[in-house]
């Protein structure tokens, strides 16, 4: 049974969570303060998907999201937010979120979510050609990393998924919602946008110059192309 952090401070909406994700068939792991989360997913190394509330009564979620990813983990997240502004959706996302639900919403919505995640980061490879060169670039799909001229560059799922789909596809004009499609999924409602942030942070970990990127390219008004 996969484990799922459920971080909220407010008792009901945890509830309400952890209630709508065990009939799911998951096994949610509750806290209810950001230093509580960073405890349980200390003695709990095998959650595999984090719910995360932005405002708490401590550390916001945004920073608890830092600290996971500044571990090295790969774990899907998921930020729960009460507001709608596009400068927490953008926030979220740039410190190492893979995907944000506003608050209210449905138990199918949240579901639907953590199961569209749940799926991209179950994916296996299993032909024997597990290695993808282009460039200075070195993306192994067995173990899901990738390397810049030898040195491993730590990736979030989504950005793992991102490098895959561009390193597979070489040349290849994508639109954003092709990519939208090929990374979050079919049930992914988020906005266009969401590329883009996820685009611009992965530019910081694999160009030398993200001024002038001259891997991963934009193809204005349409997308973008893994140009090496």
């Amino acid at each position: 049974m996969k484990k799922i952090l459920v971080l909220e401070d407010e008792a009901n909406i945890r509830s309400f969570v952890v209630i709508n994700l065990r009939r799911s068939g998951y096994e949610p792991i509750e806290a209810d303060t950001g230093a509580a989360a960073l405890e349980k997913l200390k003695v709990n190394p095998d959650i595999c998907l984090a719910l995360l509330d932005v405002m708490l009564p401590d550390i916001d979620g945004f920073e608890v999201c830092r600290k996971i990813r500044a571990s090295g983990s790969k774990m899907g997240i998921i930020m729960l937010t009460a507001k709608s502004q596009e400068i927490d959706k953008v926030t979220g996302l740039m410190t190492g979120a893979d995907d944000y639900v506003t608050k209210p919403f449905s138990p199918a919505e949240l579901t639907a979510r953590v199961d569209a995640l749940i799926r991209r980061l179950g994916i296996d490879e299993v032909d024997g050609n597990y290695e993808i060169q282009s460039g200075p670039f070195l993306l192994n799909t067995r173990n899901r990393t990738l390397e810049k001229n030898g040195e491993r560059l730590k990736l979030t799922q989504i950005e793992y998924l991102l490098m895959k789909l561009f390193m597979e596809n070489p040349g290849r004009a994508m639109s954003r919602d092709d990519i939208l499609l090929a990374v979050w999924g079919e049930d992914f409602s988020g906005e266009p946008k969401t590329v883009d942030v996820n685009i611009r942070r992965l530019r910081t970990k694999i160009e030398d110059d993200t001024a002038e990127p001259t891997y991963l390219t934009t193809v204005w008004g349409y997308g973008y192309k893994w140009g090496y």
